[in-house]
């Protein structure tokens, strides 16, 4: 695997989830910066050295409500 996609989505009480598409791979944090380094340790904690992807992306996604 040469990359590893992940959603980012803002938390309903606060802070940012992250999940992994075709992975079971989750993690969550307070802010972006450290939501990244989450996302790093977790990928690097579910692949061994030669299987892990060289590339992380993140697709970050932010739901807004407008009253009509």
């Amino acid at each position: 695997m040469s990359e590893i996609h992940f959603v980012i989505e803002e938390a309903p009480e606060g802070g940012w989830l992250a999940r992994a598409v075709g992975a079971d791979i989750f993690t969550e944090a307070d802010d972006l910066p450290e939501l990244r380094r989450q996302v790093q340790d977790a990928v690097a904690c579910h692949f061994d050295d030669a299987d892990r992807p060289a590339l992380i992306r993140l697709h970050i996604t932010r739901e807004e409500v407008i009253a009509a």
